[in-house]
């Protein structure tokens, strides 16, 4: 079936709509859709520094003994923290909501 023949009849649309509703319910489809949208930032995130990596390689370091240095694995990005403390935060505010 060709995906723009979907578009012809308006009824399919909705019929696949209800469709997804009724079996991942109202509630979890938010919560996928951001889920779905962190995973997108992040991927897109470690592709443009991918892109970087091979640039920065090319140039020479600058050498400093005063600040240790971290590799990759040693410290999560700062999307990756942001994205870490927006979940502590809306975990928290939906508990805070439960208790009240």
């Amino acid at each position: 079936m060709n995906l723009a023949r979907l578009f012809d009849h308006p009824l399919i649309l909705v019929v696949l709509l209800v469709l997804v509703i009724a079996l991942f319910g109202s509630k979890r489809l938010p919560d996928a859709a951001r889920g779905l949208g962190r995973s997108m930032r992040i991927f897109k995130s470690e592709v443009k520094e991918m892109k970087n990596d091979g640039k920065e390689e090319a140039k020479p370091a600058p050498t400093t003994t005063a600040a240790p240095t971290f590799t990759k694995d040693d410290e999560p990005t700062a999307l990756e923290a942001k994205l870490a403390a927006e979940d502590a935060a809306q975990k928290n505010a939906e508990h805070q909501t439960r208790a009240s």
